[in-house]
């Protein structure tokens, strides 16, 4: 697939990675990927494609939140931990 001059096309890069030629296309025009334009074509040289195929493509993974921390109850708040009967909030 490779040429002798050390290029290949966008269909052949794009096969290469197995992602689309708009894919590649489009990590040209984002500067991810370098290549150079002879005439209307976009030619890649392998080295640059091997660059680019090191980087793992699309979102990074999320990464599990920690888990929120328990807030202290009965007697670390300040109380015995009975009732004192009386309730918060509205009218009886």
């Amino acid at each position: 697939m490779t040429r002798s001059d050390g290029y290949i096309t966008t269909n052949e890069a794009a096969h290469e990675l197995g992602v689309t030629r708009q894919r590649i296309l489009q990590l040209i025009q984002d500067g991810r990927l370098k290549a150079e334009k002879f005439a209307n074509v976009y030619m890649i040289r392998q080295a640059d494609l091997l660059d680019i195929e090191a980087k793992p493509m699309g979102r990074p993974p999320n990464k599990p939140s920690p888990a929120p921390e328990k807030t202290a109850t009965g007697a670390a708040k300040g109380g015995n931990g009975r009732s004192t009967g009386k309730k918060k909030g509205g009218k009886r």
